[in-house]
């Protein structure tokens, strides 16, 4: 992988939670329109890895690359309009303000000045939202909060989108329709990092993936050899 095509590029990463040593040394890069899978059991620094990515918890050691920045030392709000777009694990949507609000409130060109994802297209994307805009974030269900952060992040035209347990908690069938959706996005040449339970359905619609364990990267292929590798996937996810 070149570095020129790396949106993303951490390196050697090491977090500490005061006493405890979560990250121990974690590389993972992004490229241009490149779906990558985050996997791991609960627990094993998922989460702070995608929270260091984006500033908000600083590395002990190691090095982050936001395209051609030192994303180490960027503020949060910087690394987000530098094309870092994230859908927390819990949605983080503005529960006071209107579906409409919630969409506007970060509209932005992306990094290249182009509005690929204007509201109409979101709307187009997400027809439940267009029911909805003007009802307030917290008289929403889960699956139509998680449609609107998704929207959300998409407003701000991103290069990468990271999806943090994109369906948890979902009905089925709200599932089926956020999957459709990410691979939607990934169709559009959004490049996309992606925590989920569902391995499966990750390694279906990502082109790699890595596995990580205690704190350190165990397994990195493309995600088509690893679904090839059920025993694999058995000892490290527990499934």
């Amino acid at each position: 992988m070149s570095t020129e095509s790396r949106l993303v590029d951490a390196h050697d990463l090491h977090v500490h939670y005061g006493e405890s040593h979560v990250l121990r040394g974690v590389s993972l890069s992004i490229r241009a329109g490149e779906a990558v899978g985050l996997l791991g059991r609960n627990g094993m620094g998922k989460t702070t890895l995608i929270r260091t990515i984006m500033g908000h918890l600083r590395a002990s050691r190691g090095s982050i690359r936001i395209r051609d920045g030192d994303g180490s030392r960027m503020p949060a709000d910087r690394i987000a309009r530098a094309g870092i777009a994230y859908v927390p694990e819990g949605r983080a949507i503005f529960p006071n303000l209107s579906v409409r609000e919630n969409l506007l409130v970060a509209a932005r060109a992306g990094t290249t000045g182009r509005n690929d994802w204007p509201l109409a297209r979101i709307l187009d994307t997400f027809p439940r939202l267009a029911e909805r805009l003007d009802q307030g974030g917290q008289q929403l269900s889960g699956g139509e909060q998680q449609m609107l952060a998704i929207g959300r992040a998409l407003s701000t035209n991103p290069d990468v989108l990271i999806l943090d347990e994109a369906t948890e908690g979902l009905a089925p069938l709200i599932v089926r329709e956020i999957w459709r959706i990410i691979g939607e996005i990934r169709g559009s040449g959004i490049a996309s990092l992606i925590v989920d339970r569902n391995f499966r359905t990750v390694l279906a619609n990502t082109d790699r993936a890595l596995i990580l364990e205690k704190g350190r990267i165990v397994v990195e292929d493309r995600s088509q050899a690893l679904i090839t590798q059920p025993s694999e996937l058995a000892a490290r996810l527990g499934v």
